[in-house]
Formats: C-alpha cells, sequence, structure tokens
C-alpha cells in the first residue's frame, strides 16, 4: 500500500487528541534523514502552539543526539505517535544508537516514506511533518522557577552535554485512515 491508501491529510487545527496528552503522557518518535538514510529516537514532553504565526511544535534534544544531527542536515523532520500497543517497538529506537549501529533494519517497525520525502511508519495513527524554523541552546540563567533551573541543571550534570530547543513549524499532518 502507498502512503494515501494508509493516511489521510488533516489541517494542524483538525488534531483531535488533547495537545497536553500528546506531549507530556504520549511518547513519540521523532525520525530525521531520507529513504536512504534516516534514524529515530523516542522523544516525550515538548508542545505546540503558534510560533510567528505558524502551527509550530518543539521538544527538547541532547546536543549529543544523530537524529538532531539528521534534522539539522535535512532541516525537516516528523514526529510519529502510536498506538500503545507499539510501545516496544518505540522504545526499541532509544535503546541504542543510530550513529553506530543498524537499529533502523532491527527495528520492527514498516518505515514509510511521505508524500513529501520525510520519513515515517505505516504503524503510525498520527504523523506531523515539520520544517526545521529554530534551535536554541536552553540556559538555565534564562529561567526564574528554581525548580526549572534545577531540572536544567541537573540535566547538564547527568548527561555533560546541553539541551537544545527545537522548534519545528507543522508542514502537513496525517492520520491514519
Amino acid at each position: 500500500m502507498n502512503f494515501e491508501q494508509l493516511f489521510k491529510q488533516i489541517s494542524p487545527e483538525e488534531i483531535s487528541d488533547n495537545v497536553f496528552t500528546l506531549a507530556g503522557k504520549d511518547f513519540y518518535v521523532v525520525t530525521a534523514g531520507k529513504e536512504e538514510h534516516y534514524n529515530s529516537m523516542v522523544g516525550s514532553g515538548g508542545g505546540f502552539g503558534l510560533l510567528l504565526k505558524k502551527p509550530t511544535t518543539w521538544c527538547f534534544f541532547r546536543a549529543d543526539r544523530y537524529t538532531l544531527e539528521l534534522i539539522e542536515k535535512e532541516q525537516t523532520y516528523t514526529l510519529s505517535y502510536f498506538p500503545k500497543e507499539y510501545r516496544k517497538q518505540m522504545f526499541f529506537l532509544g535503546s541504542k544508537s543510530g550513529r553506530d549501529s543498524e537499529k533502523m533494519k532491527e527495528a520492527e517497525l514498516t518505515s514509510v516514506v511521505t508524500p513529501s520525502g520525510d520519513m515515517s511508519f505505516k504503524e503510525a495513527r498520527l504523523i506531523l511533518e515539520c520544517k526545521l524554523t529554530a534551535i536554541t541552546t536552553a540556559n538555565p540563567n534564562d529561567y526564574y522557577v528554581q525548580e526549572d533551573i534545577d531540572l536544567i541543571n541537573e540535566a547538564y550534570n547527568e548527561a555533560k552535554v546541553y539541551r537544545k530547543l527545537v522548534f519545528g513549524k507543522i508542514t502537513h499532518v496525517w492520520v491514519r485512515k
């Protein structure tokens, strides 16, 4: 089956999921690259809103993530949400780096190319295609709530690598038919 047989396009305003559930309780898969070479990782957290008058997503990445490297190179990526029965397969994508493994070939998910040439998976129930808008480094000195400052500082100390805040304009939204 081709992509259009599996998914139908909707507008960002037609997403029926609760955005706090999508960003806070549901895990998602971030995928960057093209069919010849792509990588995925599990994401959680982030958000949705309007940035520069455009529907936009944002998420935090460790600066050393291979997927982030591919996002910067290609300047597009997808966020894919799955039914709960695919949790094990999703978490496999977070179990090792794609920089030094063949995890995308080992993943028990079926890759699919969107009409725009971005990568996702046919098992997804919701796919957001995003165009990279901005990447900025989260600086603890820019936060004013002590709890948030502590969380950012803790993340830096544990990973010894800064967190990047990635903003992407939503270019297409696809839902499973």
